[in-house]
C-alpha cells in the first residue's frame, strides 16, 4: 500500500457528510466509553477483592487494600494519559524505535535473577519498591508504536518479502522468545496480533500474510504440544467438569458464576464465587464476578463499551489515514487491535470459549502496569484524534 491508496484527499474528507463532528476537541464517545470501563472496573475490583483482602495477612487483613491500590493506579494512569496527550504524534513516531528498544531491555531484565520477581512459576515482574512493573504490558504499547512506525517507513516495501516482512519478523521472533521465556503466552499472542494486524493494514502482500497466518497457527499448536502446562489448560478447557477440582477448577467456577447471575445478577457485592472459590477474581476472572453480580445485562453493557472503544479506534485511525497521516492512523488502529484482541481473549476465557490464559480485562482488571499502559494508549489515541480535528478545522499541528 502507498500514499495514493490511503490518502483520499483533504477536500473530499471535509465535504463528506459522514465526516466526524469537529466541534469537540476530542471524541466524546471514545472518552466516555473508556471512562465508563475504568470506573466500572474500579467498582468491580473492589467488590471482587474484599474477601481475599480481608482474609489474608499478606494484604494486612484490610478489605480496602485493592481498592486503594487500584485507585492509585488509576490516578497514575490518568496523569500519564494527560502527559501522553501533550506529546505530538510526530515525537511519538520519532521515539517509537527507542521505546521498543527500552521494552526489549526490560523483557531481558525481568529474566535476570534477583531483578525479576517470580510468582506461581512465572517471572514477569520487576520490583520497584512498593510497585511491581510488568514489562510485557508496556511492550504491547511499544509494539503498536514500533509496528506503526515501521510500516509507515516501509510503506512502499510492504509487498516485498525481504524488505517488508523479514525485518519485522526477526524483531517479533526476538520479542516472542523473551515473552515465552517468562513465560507469558498471553502477551505473546497479543503482541503477534498487533504486529500482524498493523502489517495487514499497511498493505503486506495478501499471499504472504495468508502463509504467515497458517505458519503462526502451526507454531501455536507446536508451542502448546511441547508444554505440559499448556496442554493441561487445553484439555481442561475442553471439558472442565471432568476434573472440576483440578485442571478445570477455574473455568468450572467461572461458569458457575455466569450461571448464578442469570439475567440481572445476584446484586452488587453478593457474589459467592469471589469468596475464595474463584481464583484471580479481581484480575483474570473479573468478568465472571460481573456476570454473577450484574447478570447478563451487566456483561452486555461491558461488551458494548468495549465495542464502542474499538470502533472509535478504528474510525479515528481511518480518519487519520484519510488525512494522509500514516503513522497516527496505523497507531490508532493498532491500539484498537490490542484492546479488542485482549478483551476478546479474556471474555472468551471467562465464558469457556477459549482455553484459560493469564490475560487481564483491559481498562478494568486490577494491575498497575496494565492500567497505566492502557491509559497511556488512550492518551496517544486522543492526541491522534485531536490533531485530526485541528487539521479538519484548517489549523496546523
Amino acid at each position: 500500500m502507498n500514499l495514493a491508496r490511503i490518502h483520499f484527499g483533504y477536500d473530499n474528507l471535509l465535504n463528506s457528510s459522514a465526516r466526524a463532528d469537529v466541534r469537540a476537541e476530542v471524541d466524546p464517545l471514545l472518552l466516555w466509553a473508556a471512562v465508563g470501563l475504568l470506573m466500572t472496573g474500579l467498582v468491580m475490583v473492589y467488590s471482587s477483592s474484599i474477601a481475599i483482602a480481608e482474609g489474608s495477612r499478606m494484604f494486612g487483613n484490610q478489605p480496602h487494600y485493592f481498592l486503594i491500590r487500584h485507585s492509585i493506579f488509576l490516578v497514575i494512569g490518568g496523569v500519564a494519559s494527560v502527559m501522553a496527550f501533550q506529546i505530538p504524534t510526530r515525537l511519538w513516531q520519532e521515539g517509537a524505535p527507542w521505546l521498543f528498544l527500552l521494552g526489549v531491555v526490560l523483557l531481558i531484565a525481568v529474566l535476570v535473577p534477583h531483578i525479576g520477581k517470580s510468582v506461581n512459576g512465572a517471572q514477569r515482574w520487576i520490583m520497584l519498591g512498593p510497585i511491581n512493573l510488568q514489562p510485557s504490558e508496556l511492550m504491547k504499547l511499544f509494539a503498536v508504536l514500533y509496528a506503526a512506525d515501521y510500516t509507515a517507513r516501509k510503506l512502499n516495501d510492504m509487498a516485498s518479502f525481504k524488505r517488508g516482512f523479514v525485518p519485522m519478523f526477526i524483531v517479533m521472533v526476538l520479542v516472542g522468545a523473551l515473552l515465552l521465556r517468562e513465560p507469558d503466552f498471553g502477551a505473546f499472542v497479543v503482541v503477534v496480533a498487533i504486529a500482524m494486524g498493523i502489517l495487514f493494514l499497511g498493505g503486506i502482500n495478501v499471499r504472504l500474510f495468508a502463509a504467515l497466518t497458517v505458519l503462526m497457527g502451526l507454531a501455536f499448536v507446536v508451542l502448546i504440544m511441547i508444554s505440559p502446562y499448556r496442554r493441561d489448560r487445553i484439555f481442561g478447557f475442553m471439558d472442565p467438569w471432568q476434573d472440576a477440582y483440578g485442571k478445570g477448577y477455574q473455568l468450572s467456577h467461572a461458569l458457575i458464576a455466569f450461571g448464578r447471575g442469570e439475567w440481572f445478577g445476584v446484586g452488587l457485592g453478593a457474589s459467592v464465587e469471589k469468596l475464595f472459590y474463584l481464583p484471580e477474581a479481581h484480575t483474570d476472572f473479573l468478568l465472571a464476578v460481573i456476570a454473577e453480580e450484574l447478570g447478563l445485562v451487566g456483561v452486555v453493557v461491558v461488551v458494548a463499551l468495549f465495542a464502542v472503544v474499538v470502533q472509535r479506534c478504528i474510525a479515528i485511525g481511518r480518519q487519520a489515514l484519510q488525512l494522509g497521516r500514516i503513522f497516527p492512523g496505523l497507531a490508532a488502529q493498532g491500539i484498537g487491535i490490542w484492546l479488542g484482541v485482549q478483551a476478546t481473549i479474556n471474555m472468551g476465557v471467562n465464558m469457556g470459549l477459549l482455553p484459560t490464559k493469564g490475560l487481564t480485562l483491559p481498562l478494568m482488571s486490577y494491575g498497575g502496569s496494565g492500567i497505566v499502559a492502557n491509559c497511556l494508549a488512550l492518551g496517544v489515541l486522543l492526541r491522534i484524534d485531536w490533531e485530526c480535528r485541528q487539521l479538519m478545522r484548517g489549523q496546523k499541528v
